[in-house]
């Protein structure tokens, strides 16, 4: 059944289950850079969306019904202070249920773990800056890489500057980062990756929001990123057992060399 999918509709229904870790995962993918999001449900999941005021990053994540322990819902769109929903999920232990229900009426996200009860105000959706769909990029160059080829990447780039390059030449990954005295180089194989489909593409981008989103990344899960010169670059990984993904696209710093 569809419904109007406003926070005023008292037929709007969301009944759900879900382990602590997975929430937490999804929440601080989202949480890394952006206080507010969309919150969207119907019976195939729940999408997390949001863009930061600059716009220059987005996310887009999904958690589809298998990911959760029960789910039911009927289509609804509401906003969500996914900063304050975090810190509510972070009391939880990794091996606890989160139990998620809507309160229309009252316009509130109620939140149980345990014992311990919350009710969270929800944001009127057309409040939150809205993003735009990242289908319509068309990218150069894809490949997948172990979230620590990511981590490393970041790190060494931090130590010499506040922006870094990312590109392929056709051969292999490359990551840039030049500073004031020092420089820094990463280059990895495309025979070395899990998957590798590129030309030659090259752009530069801001440290703070690749270093955020790294920090969200989970350690042992890989990462599909996408690339093009002068472009944004996307940056994807799964989790639930492939159940739940999360999607960044980030505008490129300045123009490419």
């Amino acid at each position: 059944m569809r419904t109007d999918g406003g926070t005023d509709g008292t037929d709007t229904a969301l009944h759900a289950v879900v382990a602590a870790d997975r929430l937490g995962t999804a929440l601080s993918a989202v949480d890394a850079l952006f206080e507010e999001c969309h919150l969207t449900f119907d019976g195939e999941g729940i999408r997390m969306r949001a863009m930061d005021p600059a716009t220059v990053a987005m996310v887009d994540l999904s958690i589809r019904d298998g990911a959760f322990e029960s789910y039911e819902a009927t289509d609804g769109h509401v906003g969500v202070a996914v900063d304050r929903l975090h810190e509510v999920v972070a009391v939880a232990g990794a091996d606890d249920l989160v139990r998620l229900g809507l309160d229309p009426e009252r316009r509130r996200l109620r939140v149980a773990i345990g014992e311990l009860e919350y009710s969270l105000a929800l944001i009127d959706p057309s409040a939150v800056r809205s993003p735009g769909e990242m289908d319509g990029v068309e990218f150069a160059a894809e490949l997948v890489a172990q979230a620590e080829t990511l981590d490393r990447s970041v790190r060494a780039a931090n130590m010499v500057s506040d922006h870094v390059a990312l590109g392929t030449d056709g051969e292999g990954f490359y990551v840039e980062a030049e500073g004031d005295t020092d420089d820094v180089v990463l280059e990895r194989s495309g025979d070395d990756l899990p998957a590798f489909d590129a030309g030659e593409t090259h752009s530069l981008f801001s440290l703070d929001y690749l270093t955020a989103i790294d920090r969200a990344v989970p350690r042992d899960r890989e990462v599909t990123l996408r690339l093009g010169t002068e472009q944004p670059l996307g940056i994807e990984f799964e989790f639930a057992d492939g159940a739940a993904t999360a999607e960044y696209l980030v505008a490129p710093r300045i123009a490419a060399r």
